[in-house]
């Protein structure tokens, strides 16, 4: 593939995006709803959802076909239920009391880089924020999610086609041609990006020059401090953890458990399909050479591994585990860092469990686990004492904190959360990102602030000082 001519063909693919927006920028505010409506209708048909996600098992070898059903069914669902009546064309506020009107205007082309993990869900997503903001995007999605992007875009373009809007407003990079070089250039060429992957592709698209947005590296540590029912503690981390074969960076990589429940928690997880493995045990051994095979060298991940059940992780490590396993639990009460690899992320139903005597020390191991990996992701308690809710809140340097929910099932948005629906969620400066929010439309925006004379508003210092001095 070294002969292909990528600038060319990125430059080709720009500037068709560009006519396309061209055309989008004079949209009403009725045919930009009428065109999101139809795309997010479309997407959560049978048999398109089940194609999409069955082709996406398929070519990226990771995650569970029925997990990425649910999933197309829920973000799709969930993005357009909440951008639904929301202005995004125009004049969308009029602050009489300020004298200053605001206008939203589209940011031209965007680019979506994105992850093979989620690669069924996240190009619907941004198509559709996209479309809300008149923009054009293109997709620029991972190796092995390659063909999943065109078909999907190949489903949207008979849905703009259908409705007079020009097909080009959605784009996905010929398969031919999908490689570093290509993200490369489109980062370079285009107006804005919106990057979902992993923190070196991240910070690529930081350093590119064009405006950015993406995510941080996910390591989500979730207390357990027993003051809930843990039964249905169990059942919620089981069902998160083991969600897609945790494809999602919001999964619970580290549990960190009071001594006081410790027995009782571990009892319940086992219900629920969850094996632990102690620490020094043979097992636990395989299974941390198994996930990172050069450490203590390095905290490489082995990408075998990545998405794969916990039966077959097992399988890999030469480990026996229960036929109705989701979940395998290692045991990690030393320290923290690569010398302690399981503190770190593993993009896998492998979770590290910790043992601690006092909560004080919980909000400290949680404090490590995200200082070594994760810091501004989020993590997540399970309480129902609000002054340990509170302390969580206060201390964790996260953008997101989950309360007695699963993580991977809330951080981007569900049906009994508030949060929006997302699959790029922002993480702060903490995460090295721009934004600490999860990232939809309205980040797809310019705006246009016209200021009006008001009557004056300058107080007396009686006023602004509320008749106090500070004489030095």
């Amino acid at each position: 593939m070294a002969d292909l001519d990528y600038a060319k063909y990125i430059s080709e693919l720009v500037a068709r995006a560009r006519k396309a927006a061209a055309i989008a920028e004079n949209f009403t505010q009725e045919q930009v709803d009428e065109l999101c409506e139809a795309i997010a209708w479309n997407c959560v048909q049978s048999p398109f959802k089940e194609d999409c996600a069955r082709l996406l098992v398929e070519e990226s070898r990771m995650g569970v076909f029925e997990n990425k059903v649910t999933k197309i069914e829920n973000k799709v669902r969930g993005v357009w239920r909440d951008m639904k009546g929301q202005k995004s064309v125009g004049l969308v506020e009029d602050n009489k009391e300020l004298g200053i009107k605001k206008y939203a205007k589209p940011r031209g082309v965007i680019v979506a880089v994105m992850p093979c993990t989620n690669g069924e869900a996240t190009p619907m997503c941004k198509a559709l924020f996209a479309i809300k903001s008149r923009n054009a995007i293109i997709f620029s999605a991972h190796p092995r999610a390659r063909k999943t992007a065109v078909f999907v875009a190949d489903l949207i373009h008979k849905v703009l086609k259908k409705y007079g809007a020009p097909e080009d407003l959605v784009i996905a990079i010929d398969p031919e041609y999908v490689s570093v070089e290509a993200s490369a250039e489109l980062m370079k060429q285009c107006d804005f990006l919106m990057a979902t992957g992993g923190t070196p592709m991240v910070r690529s698209a930081y350093s590119s020059g064009t405006p950015a947005i993406g995510v941080g590296t996910g390591n989500v540590v979730s207390i357990i401090d027993g003051t809930t029912d843990l039964n249905k503690v169990a059942e919620m981390i089981v069902a998160s953890k083991a969600n897609d074969n945790a494809t999602s960076c919001s999964t619970e990589n580290n549990i960190v458990v009071l001594e006081s429940c410790y027995d009782e928690f571990v009892k319940a997880m086992a219900a629920h399909g969850a094996v632990l493995f102690k620490e020094g045990s043979e097992e636990r051994e395989k299974i941390i050479h198994t996930l990172w095979p050069n450490t203590p060298a390095d905290h490489v991940l082995n990408r075998d591994i990545v998405a794969k059940s916990a039966k077959e992780i097992a399988a890999y490590a030469g480990v026996s585990v229960p036929e109705n396993t989701k979940v395998i639990m290692c045991e990690e009460n030393g320290g923290f860092g690569n010398a302690y690899p399981l503190t770190g992320e593993k993009l896998s139903p492998v979770s590290g469990v910790r043992k601690v005597k006092t909560f004080e020390a919980a909000l400290d191991a949680c404090d490590a686990i995200l200082h070594y990996q994760g810091l501004g992701h989020s993590c997540g308690i399970h309480s129902s004492v609000e002054e340990h809710i509170e302390a969580v809140s206060l201390r964790m340097k996260v953008c997101k904190v989950v309360v007695n929910a699963p993580q991977s099932l809330t951080n981007s948005g569900s049906w009994t959360s508030g949060y929006p629906m997302s699959l790029t969620l922002g993480c702060g400066t903490w995460g090295h990102n721009s934004i600490s929010w999860n990232a939809t439309w309205k980040d797809l925006l310019n705006y246009t602030f016209v200021s009006y004379p008001i009557p004056n508003t300058k107080p007396t210092d009686e006023e602004l000082f509320d008749g106090r001095t500070f004489e030095v």
